[in-house]
């Protein structure tokens, strides 16, 4: 396949892809502020609420998920975040950056492959004081297999790609042009299950 032709099979696949999501998820995902792209939400009083309103300091203070409510909000870089009590939005305010989850929310194993998407409020770690959030158990079981080198690859991909950069062409991006890492779903539930047997 030539280079034109390449081209235009991405530009047809980003116009279809931004028809399908519509201009609002892609306004709500990626904020004005500095922390942005988002794994966010618009709902009837907050335009980038984070992580579906999931109480961020639960995750450190109870170890668990926690649904925050408007009652308790704050924004912060223009992310809105929703707590359980008054003193767990005390806590965020105080020291927001120590709360917020890596990557936007995202889900970090698909921060791996270049892919920011997913993300389950319920689907966590809290490791070295920094909140993970994953698209499911055997997202999170995959990006345990190989910790270390699988945060060293997040962090860069962040950095070097996703933070900051829309989250839509991302996302399309990295859907073609997949990383030389890239695993599918099946694959990683594949070397997930062998690692259990394993042990």
């Amino acid at each position: 396949m030539n280079h034109s032709t390449m081209l235009f099979r991405v530009a047809a696949l980003i116009s279809i892809v931004a028809m399908m999501s519509g201009c609002g998820a892609m306004t709500t995902q990626n904020p004005a502020g500095n922390l942005s792209p988002i794994n966010g939400i618009a709902n009837d009083s907050d335009d980038h609420l984070i992580l579906f309103g999931a109480d961020v300091v639960a995750y450190f203070t109870e170890n668990r998920y926690v649904q925050g409510s408007a009652d308790h909000r704050s924004e912060y870089q223009d992310v809105d975040f929703y707590f359980s009590s008054a003193g767990n939005k005390a806590l965020f305010d105080a020291d927001p950056t120590a709360y917020i989850p890596q990557y936007g929310g995202y889900c970090a194993n698909g921060i791996v492959f270049g892919i920011p998407w997913g993300g389950n409020a319920e689907d966590f770690i809290v490791h070295q004081d920094k909140l993970y959030i994953f698209g499911g158990e055997i997202s999170k079981q995959a990006f345990l297999l190989d910790l270390d080198n699988n945060l060293a690859l997040s962090d860069r991909y962040w950095q070097e790609e996703v933070n900051g950069n829309n989250s839509f062409w991302q996302r399309t991006k990295r859907l073609i042009f997949r990383v030389p890492h890239y695993q599918n779903g099946e694959e990683q539930a594949a070397a997930v299950m062998a690692a259990q047997q394993a042990q």
